[in-house]
């Protein structure tokens, strides 16, 4: 690629209306070459101030082989986003995820990957390490405990929430098993990567826990009403005899 400046800045539209950027060629190039960037993808060259496709970019075209783009039922092309597996308006069903603009989810979700688990299927186990928190993009899971072999349901998480958080902080042993009740999507964040959010943007790690925390904050409430309630009926059933 003789002749091409690097410092060119490029910005890329993604199916989830979320535009990450810019990066340089050098970053564009490895999300080619790991099929985060096909050849529809939508391309903002700053230096000409315009939008082309990806396979249309003349610094770009020999990443693509000459064939006619996927087309769907309805004639649009389509296009795959940044993280495969995730379907357009997936992100922002996270609550956590409220206060950031699209470039900062942009940035944030490149040190998160994609689960795809079927019905059934054990997440995590009680007793094992934690090493990741996960956000539940699609689908729905129950948070369980096993006692002499019968199952109790301790919550049900819906799409928009979050579970092993505690992962983040330490290894320890997780307090209960989380299983899929019906197929579903998650995002994991690993205590490793994390880490690495921390030290590369720590603003946006900043920004992740303060909603981490406002969520657990209002749980602790939520827990401290049901004791309250549970303790007042235990007095007033107990008066009643």
């Amino acid at each position: 690629m003789a002749g091409t400046n690097d410092n060119t800045g490029y910005k890329i539209w993604a199916v989830d209306n979320v535009v990450y950027g810019p990066v340089d060629l050098r970053v564009l190039v490895g999300w080619i070459q790991e099929q985060r960037v096909l050849a529809g993808t939508w391309i903002f060259l700053e230096q000409a101030e315009s939008w082309q496709k990806a396979a249309d970019v003349p610094e770009l075209r020999t990443f693509f082989k000459p064939q006619a783009p996927p087309v769907s039922a309805r004639g649009a092309e389509v296009n795959a986003p940044l993280i495969p597996g995730i379907k357009p308006g997936m992100l922002r069903r996270v609550k956590i995820f409220g206060e950031m603009n699209d470039q900062q989810l942009g940035r944030f979700v490149q040190f998160m990957e994609v689960q795809q688990v079927r019905q059934w299927t054990e997440i995590v186990k009680q007793g094992s390490t934690g090493d990741a928190m996960y956000l539940v993009l699609e689908g729905e899971l129950r948070v369980r405990l096993m006692i002499g072999n019968k199952e109790t349901i301790l919550v049900t998480l819906a799409v928009g929430e979050f579970f092993g958080e505690i992962s983040l902080f330490d290894h320890g042993p997780r307090s209960a098993d989380v299983v899929a009740n019906q197929d579903s999507v998650l995002l994991k964040i690993s205590a490793r990567t994390f880490q690495e959010l921390v030290t590369q943007a720590p603003e946006l790690a900043t920004s992740f826990l303060l909603a981490i925390c406002r969520t657990l904050a209002g749980r602790i409430r939520a827990d401290d009403k049901r004791i309250r309630d549970s303790i007042a009926f235990a007095r007033t059933a107990a008066g009643s005899f």
